[in-house]
């Protein structure tokens, strides 16, 4: 599966909870791949992983709150390795794979053996990819919320269009029109437009 959004406005996020477990020269590499929409969701993933891996000698992470290209925030942290070893390398996969809304940990067990500064940025990177390829990722379309107007004879016609681009309607009022609160993805904005300049009866209302 391509994690490569057609789309420059979507990115993908995991869906749920993914772990893969990479091992080179005894040392064990547990990465776990999980949904998270803000940082307290995100420090609940290394808080779980320490508790499942207690004795794990490092724990590591990397998270992207929002779209990758320019999210709302990120962070990491190299769990105690040497600096830029760990939770870098690790961003760095996110980001490459277009990964937003997302934590990764990886809980590290010390086979014995030292794989070195360069030999540790290759085992988290490998680590933080392999469970991406393995996790079920859906891609996140931006949306807006937006209200609509029409006569009662009309809803039948603007339900039957909504539902051919996908857009979902998420609370009806009936007062002397019907309005409709509907949730549209923005691509389909320039759809909606041309759609309502044919039908005079239906009306985009203001926020």
């Amino acid at each position: 599966m391509s994690n490569t959004p057609d789309d420059p406005e979507t990115f993908w996020h995991p869906i749920i909870p993914f772990e893969h477990s990479y091992e080179i020269k005894k040392s064990e590499f547990i990465c776990q791949l999980a949904p998270a929409a803000d940082r307290e969701a995100a420090m609940a993933v290394l808080e779980s992983c320490r508790q499942q891996y207690p004795d794990a000698r490092h724990h590591c992470w990397a998270y992207i709150l929002g779209d990758p290209r320019q999210p709302i925030s990120q962070a990491f942290s190299d769990g105690g390795e040497p600096a830029g070893t760990a939770g870098k390398p690790m961003l760095n996969v996110l980001q490459h794979r277009r990964l937003g809304n997302c934590m990764a940990v990886v809980s590290r067990y010390f086979g014995g053996v030292k794989l070195g500064a360069g030999g540790l940025v290759r085992a988290y990177s490998a680590a933080t990819q392999q469970a991406v390829e393995g996790a079920s990722l859906e891609k996140f379309i931006p949306a807006e919320i937006i209200k609509l107007a029409c006569e009662f004879s009309a809803e039948a016609n603007l339900r039957h269009f909504l539902s051919g681009i996908d857009a979902s309607i998420e609370l009806v009022e009936y007062q002397h029109r019907a309005i409709l609160t509907v949730r549209l993805a923005k691509a389909q904005r320039p759809a909606l437009a041309r759609w309502l300049g044919e039908h005079f009866q239906i009306e985009l209302l203001k926020s």
